[in-house]
């Protein structure tokens, strides 16, 4: 027996099926769910009362003959019907016991169902001499999550950071880094992140010419004096963009100078968001990097191809792709009129890639919603060149895994008072301070560098699991004093639970001297005890639900949901002063394991488990 709930559905639907045959009807539910009352038993199956109306028989008759054709007497006292045909089971503690010993083992009775399957994950997304932001908590986060999830269900893995490391603005500012260290100005061995973005926020306003301006000032005649500096204005701004174009010929052609330059760029880009991604615990890294600069020399041959066979065609000078089959009225553009490529043509050469190089079956992006058409026109447009066709021949899965935006308590995008982006290293650095203010006044005990320790898991797993358990397509309010709080649906609450699970065990052995045995069976017989024990036996088929959708959300559901059926056996049930060493030993078991799939399930989000807090 894994899930309960699953397996008593499926044999009172076959029982449906032998009682009615042909009469049955193809959208027919058992409508299974916990009983109201225990005295009843554990479930109530009510189909019977639907169903006879629409047959025009007796609801407790028809629920007779469902009776009389379920067959779950290895998992199931004989089943009772109640009032005009409720139909009430009561689960078996020993089969309840033995399923729990069943999913005991290392697996936790998740199924290895990826086999020889491969998923890649595009992850984090970040730019070139940029600071991680806000935006970029929800790529990370969420990608990295679907990504373990999917090596917990035993798929070979591979995560993709798209970096933006390419095209004409990356050129600015390799060109304003290169000139300033000619003249002095910098020290490319000590320069940081904050000084990339600076310069790159400088080139950008120094190429950018306010015609505009220039054009008001004419047609209004506001005097010589504005039409002059306007005229110098964006005569210096074309001056460099030509400088900023000649930039990015030169990175095209491999000018060492240049490349030199670029690729320090890179390396401090890349080692700041490599600290971030660690420290929020993700499996991003330089092996997981694939940026942009890496297709550049595949582009002009994926245009080409696309036109050699007909999938692309020229409208009025660009290059398009039409995915009217795929109901998609708006074309994918893939090279433009004065033949610049586009984010589309990169993410075409991408998905090639990925399938036919990484060996994707799946691929997901966890990049947000705004992205949404997007995605739409480059997985169809893929898909029609061929480009995700797999070896055996088949389509890869290609998913857009959206997310919604980060909001403030004011509902508007989660900003700074000055309007910009809140940097991500000031976001986790505010978690972990109140995390640590917190922490030290729940539990003044601890020594300094073990408060520090456990607020940096507290605070990284307090966002993380804010984050994660939003539905991922829902906008969601950033707010600390939730997140961060010990109660509720919330990271620290879970970390908490485990805490305490480890504490049982820890004092079971330090001062009676006790360790788990598995030559014992599980305690199921009180309700709090049950209820633990169905929560658990749930677990498997949610990992494979949040990977299936793609919604790690689901995962936290469940968690927050064992979390609190712990909480109520641990107030209900005593362990370690049980009435007799049977139940003791029982309940320690059912403690362990509970532990077990807490510390598993947590992982599997990415998040820090502890042993004391």
């Amino acid at each position: 027996m894994s899930d309960p709930v699953v397996i008593l559905s499926e044999r009172l639907l076959e029982a449906m099926r032998a009682a009615l045959g042909d009469a049955l009807p193809p959208d027919a539910d058992p409508l299974l769910a916990p009983s109201r009352n225990p005295e009843f038993g554990d479930f109530q199956a009510n189909a019977a009362m639907g169903l006879a109306k629409r047959l025009g028989e007796k609801p407790r008759d028809l629920a007779q003959r469902i009776v009389d054709n379920l067959r779950i007497h290895d998992i199931a006292e004989e089943p009772t019907i109640a009032g005009p045909g409720f139909i009430n089971i009561r689960l078996k503690p020993s089969a309840l016991s033995a399923a729990l010993g069943a999913m005991s083992d290392a697996s936790l009775g998740v199924e290895s169902i990826g086999g020889a399957r491969t998923a890649v994950v595009d992850v984090c997304g970040v730019n070139l001499a940029k600071q991680m932001h806000v935006g970029h908590l929800r790529a990370s986060v969420i990608g990295d999550a679907l990504a373990r999830i999917y090596e917990r269900l035993g798929w070979k893995v591979f995560r993709q950071n798209h970096f933006g490391d390419w095209g004409l603005p990356i050129a600015m500012v390799t060109d304003a880094v290169k000139r300033g260290a000619e003249r002095g100005e910098i020290n490319l061995d000590n320069i940081t992140l904050n000084d990339l973005e600076r310069m790159y926020r400088r080139a950008q306003a120094e190429c950018a010419a306010d015609t505009r301006g220039l054009e008001a000032v004419r047609k209004y005649g506001l005097g010589p004096k504005a039409e002059a500096e306007l005229e110098a204005q964006v005569q210096g701004a074309q001056e460099q963009m030509e400088r900023s174009k000649a930039a990015l010929i030169a990175l095209q052609r491999g000018d060492p100078e240049f490349v030199s330059v670029w690729e320090k760029l890179c390396e401090v880009t890349l080692g700041a968001c490599f600290d971030i991604c660690r420290r929020l615990h993700t499996r991003i890294t330089d092996a997981s990097t694939a940026g942009e600069s890496t297709y550049r020399d595949e582009l002009a041959g994926v245009v080409e191809d696309l036109l050699a066979r007909g999938v692309a065609e020229v409208s009025e000078g660009a290059v398009v792709v039409r995915l009217d089959e795929f109901g998609i009225k708006e074309p994918c553009l893939i090279r433009k009129r004065d033949g610049g490529f586009l984010y589309a043509t990169t993410d075409m050469a991408a998905v090639r890639r990925r399938v036919q190089q990484l060996g994707g079956d799946r691929l997901i992006y966890a990049v947000d919603a705004r992205q949404s058409l997007h995605f739409k026109q480059v997985f169809a447009a893929a898909t029609k060149a061929g480009y995700a066709r797999t070896k055996s021949g088949d389509n890869a899965e290609l998913l857009h895994a959206a997310f919604g935006t980060v909001l403030g308590e004011d509902n508007r995008p989660f900003k700074t008072r000055s309007g910009d982006n809140v940097k991500l290293s000031d976001l986790l650095d505010e978690a972990v301070s109140r995390a640590e203010a917190a922490v030290a006044e729940k539990n003044p005990d601890l020594s300094a560098d073990e408060r520090r320790t456990v607020a940096e898991a507290v605070g990284i797993s307090a966002i993380k699991y804010a984050d994660l358990s939003s539905d991922r397509i829902k906008d969601y309010v950033f707010s600390f004093d939730r997140m961060l709080a010990f109660e509720g649906n919330t990271g620290p609450y879970l970390l908490y639970a485990l805490v305490r699970v480890k504490s049982i065990l820890r004092k079971a052995q330090d001062e009676l001297g006790i360790c788990v045995s598995e030559a014992v069976g599980f305690s199921v017989n009180e309700a709090q005890e049950k209820a633990l024990a169905l929560e658990l036996l749930k677990y498997a088929g949610m990992v494979r639900s949040a990977g299936d959708a793609c919604e790690p959300h689901r995962l936290c559901g469940y968690l927050y949901s064992l979390a609190t059926a712990f909480s109520s056996f641990f107030e209900n049930c005593p362990v370690l002063r049980a009435p007799d060493e049977a139940t003791r030993d029982g309940r320690l078991r059912l403690a362990a394991l509970t532990g077990r799939v807490l510390e598993d399930g947590l992982t599997t989000l990415g998040l820090v488990p502890l042993e004391r807090m």
